[in-house]
């Protein structure tokens, strides 16, 4: 199977930034249609038919975030180029037609957007995955980390130490409608392959940027819904040769 590939990342993914390396973000900046959207969505989809259960979750309590998640993806959508918003499917950039399902709405939001969506909601002291579809898991799987808080779901993460905990939290307690916040990682990888589950006591050996073939970058965001109070986690992921980052 051919790799799916960006021919390159909209940002600089190997700037340094000290954690959590927050910015600002613009909503019409958020959702993002790249050269990879045909490959993408043609694995996304596959994954949501063939293997459902380890990409998508969702508490049935967490159904009216979901729900509301959907509704203001289409709004986006309605101002994106390619995407035709109608009463009861939309059409995407590479034809497809995807009917809304409000029944399941992150499967449907999963076959029609590039980006993976995780649901957090405030439990107590912490905000907890109460639902996702993740078809492009950064060796992690959903599994272990749903209907777990957030410091819960960093467990295997070295540098998340109870000072970044604190000031995560901080951030997903602080984020306001309308105003998302975004921040980037980058990885080196030898495969270009986007599904990639790992366990949390099977981690992936780092790999060094000059034995690494490809550079797997997230442009994480985070985003507050107004009327369930639920945050957004959204993942685009960028794959791309170390020929596209060093040139």
């Amino acid at each position: 199977m051919e790799p799916i590939l960006q021919a390159s990342i909209p940002y600089d993914a190997l700037a340094e930034k000290s954690l959590p390396g927050i910015s600002p973000l613009q909503m019409a900046e958020w959702l993002i249609v790249d050269d990879a959207y045909n490959g993408q969505m043609a694995l996304r989809r596959h994954l949501l038919e063939a293997q459902r259960g380890e990409v998508a979750a969702l508490d049935p309590g967490a159904l009216p975030a979901a729900q509301e998640a959907l509704a203001l993806v289409l709004s986006e959508l309605c101002h994106i180029e390619g995407f035709s918003v109608l009463a009861d499917h939309v059409i995407c950039p590479d034809g497809a037609k995807i009917n809304l399902d409000w029944t399941a709405p992150l499967i449907t939001l999963g076959q029609i957007i590039q980006e993976d969506i995780c649901l957090l909601q405030k439990q107590g002291a912490e905000h907890v995955l109460t639902g996702a579809v993740l078809c492009f898991p950064a060796s992690w799987t959903l599994s272990e980390k749903f209907m777990r808080p957030l410091l819960r779901i960093h467990v295997p993460v070295s540098e998340y130490d109870a000072n970044i905990a604190k000031r995560v939290q901080r951030l997903f307690d602080g984020v306001r409608p309308g105003r998302p916040l975004w921040r980037k990682n980058a990885l080196w990888y030898d495969d270009p392959e986007l599904f990639t589950p790992r366990a949390e006591d099977a981690p992936r050996a780092p790999v060094v940027a000059e034995s690494g073939a490809y550079l797997r970058s997230e442009k994480q965001s985070i985003l507050r819904l107004p009327e369930t109070d639920a945050v957004i986690f959204s993942i685009h992921t960028f794959m791309v040769t170390k020929d596209a980052v060093l040139k």
